[in-house]
This record gives structure tokens, sequence and C-alpha cells, in this order.
């Protein structure tokens, strides 16, 4: 996985950093104080993070692909801290965790640690947005691992950590030729 984004960190960057994600803020933005501190986990090309640190939003951002963490840095102006999300261990915890397209490479085996380990990075009431493409599929996709996801199935792993559902909604994808690919959003918040 990290050898597909090191070896293809300029293409992807070139093809993400600037696809229009500004639907899909509305929600989670509107859960975050102002000036609310937000983890982009998985920032990849750092468009959402420029987002928000335009929007007055403090943001730190990760990624686990070295080229990306450097391409996004330069992108951003800003540290990407190089982590993957089994090994996160911040000292702070956030308002807001923007999870775009990163957390469907992690695998159903995993996913539960994974977010277990998101849950514990939230401030009280602090909420969690992650999407995954819409399916049932789960391995090897275009040199990189994929665990799609359906609604229910989103449902039972978000919800047997501790999350509570706020919305779940399928878009279509924002890139040009890709618009029949569908993607399942999710909004999640941690309990007090």
């Amino acid at each position: 996985m990290l050898n597909y984004y090191n070896k293809n960190a300029k293409e992807f960057f070139e093809g993400t950093a600037h696809v229009d994600m500004s639907p899909n803020y509305t929600e989670f933005l509107s859960a975050i104080p102002e000036r609310g501190l937000i983890l982009d986990a998985g920032c990849g090309s750092g468009r959402d993070t420029l987002a928000f640190k335009d929007r007055g939003y403090l943001v730190m951002a990760m990624d686990s692909s070295e080229e990306m963490c450097q391409l996004a840095g330069e992108y951003i102006g800003q540290s990407v801290f190089l982590c993957r999300f089994e090994e996160m261990d911040f000292r702070v915890r956030f308002n807001g965790i923007w999870a775009s397209a990163s957390l469907l490479h992690v695998s159903s085996q995993d996913l539960g640690d994974v977010l277990q380990r998101l849950y514990n990075h939230l401030r009280p009431e602090g909420v969690l947005y992650a999407s995954f493409k819409y399916g049932d599929f789960e391995g090897e996709r275009n040199g990189r691992y994929f665990h799609d996801l359906t609604e229910e199935k989103a449902k039972v792993i978000f919800e047997s950590v501790g999350f509570r559902i706020e919305k779940i909604w399928i878009t279509s994808d924002v890139r040009r030729d890709r618009e029949s690919e569908k993607w399942l959003n999710i909004l999640v918040r941690r309990e007090k």
C-alpha cells in the first residue's frame, strides 16, 4: 500500500489536490467549534487540511506515505506527521477527525482497533467523518488494498466501538470520468 502512494505520489497529488469536496464539509464542520482542532487522518494531498485552515480551524495533518507527507506539507505550508493509524498516539484530543478516503485501506480485521484509536483521540462529543467506496468488496484493486462498506456494515462497525451515528449518506465520485463510482460517507460522534 505505502509503496503505491510513495511511487505515485505526484500523480495522486495532481489528481486530488483541486477536487471540490466542500459539499461534504458542511455536516462535519457544523459540529466543530470555531477555531476547533481537527486531525486530517490520511490527508493525502492536503486538500482538506488547507480548506479547513482557510476556514479558520486549527488542523493537524498525518499520512502514512512519506512522499505524500512531503508534497502535502509543501502545499499546505506546515509539517505533516508521518504516521499510520495503528501508531497514532498523540497527546492532544481533537474536536473532529476527518478521514476522507483513508480508512478504506484498513482491513476489516483491523478496522475496529483503528476506530477505537480514533475514538480515544476525540474530545467528548467530538465527531469523526469517514468515507469508503460503497459496496461489499475487500481485497486488492489497482495495486492498493480496499475495504468497501455498505450502510449496514458501517453502522455495526462504528457502533461497536461506541460511536453514535449522526448521518450516513451516499455520494458520487466528484472526479471527472468517475461519477459512476459511489461513496459511503459517515459522520459519527463520540459519546461524553
